[in-house]
C-alpha cells in the first residue's frame, strides 16, 4: 500500500505536464486506497460501484437530493494521534443519509450516518474541482474565523464557531447534491455513504500564450467579485463593533435613571420604567448581531464561491495550455521534416553544430529519421484534434455552468441583501418604540 501511495503522489507531481491524467489519478487514488491489498486491480474498475452502489442511488443526469436526504446533524469534538504520533484535538461532523422514497412512502428506515473531519470536506472539493474543471464547484465555509468583529470568538473550536461551519458543511454537501453535473459523481456518493474515503489534490501551474477573452474576464471578474465581498464583510464588521458599543451606552442610561429613580419621590417611577426600557434594548444587540452573523456567512459563501470561479478559469487556461504545447510540438516536428527533406541545416542548431562535429548524416539515417518523424507528425495531428475537441467540449459545458451559477448568484445575493436591509429597518423601528416608551414614561411624571 505504501508503494502504491508513492507512486500516486509521484503520478501527481506530473500533472502539470498532464493535464488530462489528473481526473484518471484522483480516481485511481481513490479506488486503491480503498480496497484490500490483495484485490485484483484489474477488476476493480468493473466490480467497485457494482459492490457500493446497490442501490442505484447515482444515475446521469438526475439531482442526488431528488433521491436522499442530508444534512450534517451535529459537531463532535475528538482528540487523537495525527501523523507524526503527537496529540491533536479536531472535530468531526457526523453526516446523516435517509433514502427519500422511504420517507414518501411512510415507512421509518434506518438513517444511515457517519463521522466527517473538515479536511475531508476539502479533499472531496479538491476532487470534484479536478474531475469537473469546467463546473463552479461550490465553496466551502471558511476553515478559520475571519472577518468577525472583535466581541466574537475566533477559536476554531468555539462553539459558535463550530456551528455556523456545521450549517456552511450542509449548506455545501447540499448544493453539490442538487447540482445536475456534480451530483451525479459516484465518489461524491461514496463520501456520504462510506466512513473511509480518501482523495487526492491536483494542481498544475501553466503559461498560456493565447487565453481566451471571456475566460479572462470572467477571472478577473472573480478577482473583483472576491475584494468587494471582503471589504463589505470588513465594513460590517466594523459597523457591528460600534454598534454593539452604541447599544451597550444604552445599558447606562438604564443605569442612571434606576439610580436617579431612587431619589425621586414623584419623578421615580417614569424614571425606572424608562431605564428598565433602556436596559432591554441594550440586551437586545446580542440576538441582533447573532442574526447579522448569519448574512455574513451568506456573503462569505460567495466570497468562497468567487475562488471557485477563477478555478474554473484556471482550468481552461491548462486545457488552452495543453493544447498550444501539442501545436508547438506539431510545427516543431514539421520543421525538422522539411529540414531533412531539403537538406537544410541551419547553422546555430543543434543538428548544425552535430553535423560539423560528427559530420553529414547517412541517406539511409536521413530516411529513417523521415519515417521516425512521418509517424510522429501523424500521432501529433491527432493529439491536436483530441486537444482541440477537449478545449472546444471544455468550453461549452463551462460556460453552461457559469451562467447557472450567475443566476445562482444573483438571486441569492439579492435575497440576501433584502433580507439584511428588512433587519436593518426593523432594528432601526426598535430603537425609535423604545425611546417612544421613554417618552410615554417622561410624560407621565
Amino acid at each position: 500500500m505504501y508503494c502504491l501511495k508513492t507512486q500516486i503522489t509521484k503520478e501527481c507531481s506530473k500533472s502539470s505536464q498532464n493535464g488530462p491524467m489528473m481526473k484518471r489519478i484522483a480516481m485511481q487514488s481513490y479506488k486503491n486506497e480503498s480496497c484490500n491489498d490483495s484485490c485484483n486491480q484489474d477488476g476493480i474498475k468493473e466490480q467497485i460501484f457494482e459492490l457500493r452502489d446497490p442501490s442505484g442511488m447515482v444515475e446521469k443526469g438526475t439531482s442526488l437530493l431528488k433521491k436522499m436526504e442530508i444534512s450534517v446533524a451535529e459537531a463532535e469534538k475528538r482528540t487523537g494521534k495525527n501523523a507524526v504520533n503527537m496529540q491533536e484535538t479536531y472535530t468531526v461532523y457526523l453526516i446523516e443519509t435517509r433514502p427519500v422514497d422511504a420517507a414518501s412512502e411512510g415507512t421509518n428506515p434506518v438513517l444511515d450516518s457517519l463521522w466527517k473531519r473538515y479536511s475531508e470536506f476539502e479533499l472531496l472539493r479538491n476532487y470534484l474541482l479536478v474531475t469537473y474543471p469546467f463546473a463552479v464547484v461550490p465553496p466551502l465555509p471558511e476553515k478559520r474565523a475571519e472577518f468577525v468583529w472583535h466581541k466574537l470568538s475566533a477559536d476554531n473550536m468555539d462553539p459558535d464557531f463550530v456551528e455556523r461551519r456545521r450549517v456552511g458543511l450542509e449548506n455545501f454537501l447540499l448544493r453539490v447534491a442538487s447540482h445536475p453535473v456534480l451530483s451525479s459523481d459516484k465518489i461524491f456518493y461514496l463520501f456520504l455513504t462510506e466512513a473511509d474515503s480518501r482523495l487526492k489534490a491536483l494542481n498544475a501551474t501553466f503559461r498560456v500564450k493565447n487565453p481566451d477573452k471571456r475566460f479572462a474576464e470572467m477571472k478577473h471578474y472573480g478577482d473583483e467579485l472576491q475584494s468587494v465581498i471582503s471589504q463589505l464583510l470588513r465594513v460590517r464588521a466594523r459597523a457591528a463593533d460600534r454598534l454593539y458599543g452604541v447599544y451597550k451606552v444604552h445599558g447606562n442610561y438604564g443605569r442612571v435613571f434606576s439610580e436617579w429613580s431612587a431619589i425621586e419621590k414623584e419623578m421615580g417611577d417614569g424614571l425606572q420604567s424608562a431605564g428598565h426600557h433602556m436596559d432591554a434594548y441594550a440586551a437586545s444587540v446580542d440576538d441582533i448581531l447573532e442574526e447579522e452573523e448569519h448574512y455574513a456567512d451568506q456573503l462569505k459563501e460567495y466570497l468562497f464561491y468567487a475562488d471557485a470561479l477563477r478555478t474554473v478559469c484556471r482550468k481552461h487556461e491548462l486545457t488552452q495550455y495543453e493544447l498550444e504545447m501539442a501545436v508547438q510540438d506539431l510545427t516543431s516536428k514539421k520543421q525538422q521534416r522539411e529540414e531533412l527533406a531539403t537538406g537544410t541545416i541551419r547553422t546555430f542548431s543543434l543538428k548544425g553544430m552535430t553535423s560539423k562535429l560528427f559530420g553529414q548524416e547517412t541517406p539511409e539515417q536521413r530516411e529513417a529519421k523521415l519515417k521516425m518523424l512521418e509517424t510522429q507528425i501523424e500521432e501529433g495531428e491527432e493529439q491536436v484534434k483530441e486537444r482541440n475537441a477537449e478545449c472546444d467540449e471544455f468550453v461549452k459545458s463551462a460556460w453552461v455552468d457559469i451562467e447557472r451559477f450567475k443566476e445562482q448568484k444573483d438571486h441569492d445575493l439579492r435575497e440576501s441583501l433584502i433580507s439584511y436591509a428588512i433587519m436593518q429597518i426593523s432594528m432601526c423601528k426598535k430603537g425609535i418604540q423604545v425611546w417612544n416608551n421613554a417618552k410615554e414614561c417622561f410624560n407621565k411624571m
